[in-house]
């Protein structure tokens, strides 16, 4: 009599299961990869060049203005800025860290006008319109990027106002897609900067990334120095 052995079905059972799962992790990290590349691709219109040195001028709603003033004024002073938020003008000699910074209080804009001379995108919202998860959306476009911060601007007519310098663009809600095409053609855009590549690390002594200089609602009364120096 020939004695047969039996087949190992838990052994096969499980050897089905890690090739299921290994299939499921293979597909997922395919389908992770194929978005990465989607958004790399769709970002690249939106990235300067030598050819493409605005690729804000693209972008639908975004307001342009040519400050050619850049006149420094004294942390005693104020700004009569022309526009709200301001993205333009005569500022504060220090500037504000713009290294992906997020700010949890709204910070002065005589400060902030400075670091968009640098090159930097300043993302600031209404904190009555942008609170829980929609801040943490928008917070993940700025933390850690260079030449971008983010702060609360109370009074915005809109959600959202994102400022470079000279450029603006307001949207309704954290969602839109062109805060990320913004963010991508003017952060560090050094055709656009006035002082292309200048830091965006705060002076020692000169500003307190911790405890900034508060925003001033205010309007900015007849000793306010113009805008336009």
């Amino acid at each position: 009599m020939v004695a047969y052995k039996p087949k190992p079905w838990g052994t096969i059972a499980a050897a089905v299961a890690i090739l299921a799962l290994a299939g499921v992790v293979f597909g997922y990290a395919m389908v992770k990869l194929s978005a990465k590349n989607d958004r790399v691709e769709a970002l690249a219109a939106w990235t300067p060049s030598e050819d493409n040195r605005d690729p804000s001028t693209k972008i639908a709603g975004v307001v342009t203005k040519d400050y050619p003033s850049r006149d420094h004024i004294k942390a005693t002073q104020r700004v009569a800025y022309d526009l709200n938020p301001a993205f333009g003008g005569a500022h504060d000699g220090a500037w504000a860290e713009c290294r992906g910074t997020v700010y949890s209080t709204p910070v002065r804009t005589e400060n902030l006008v400075h670091s968009l001379e640098h090159g930097a995108v300043w993302v600031a919202y209404n904190p009555d319109d942008v609170y829980g998860d929609a801040l943490d959306l928008l917070k993940q476009q700025v933390s850690g990027r260079q030449y971008t911060l983010l702060s609360p601007h109370p009074g915005l007519e809109e959600a959202v106002s994102l400022q470079a310098w000279g450029r603006q663009l307001k949207v309704g809600g954290v969602g839109d897609a062109r805060i990320e095409q913004f963010i991508q053609a003017l952060a560090g855009n050094r055709y656009t900067a006035p002082e292309p590549g200048a830091t965006c690390q705060a002076a020692p002594g000169q500003f307190d990334v911790d405890n900034p200089p508060a925003f001033d609602p205010a309007p900015p009364g007849p000793d306010a120095v113009p805008v336009n120096g």
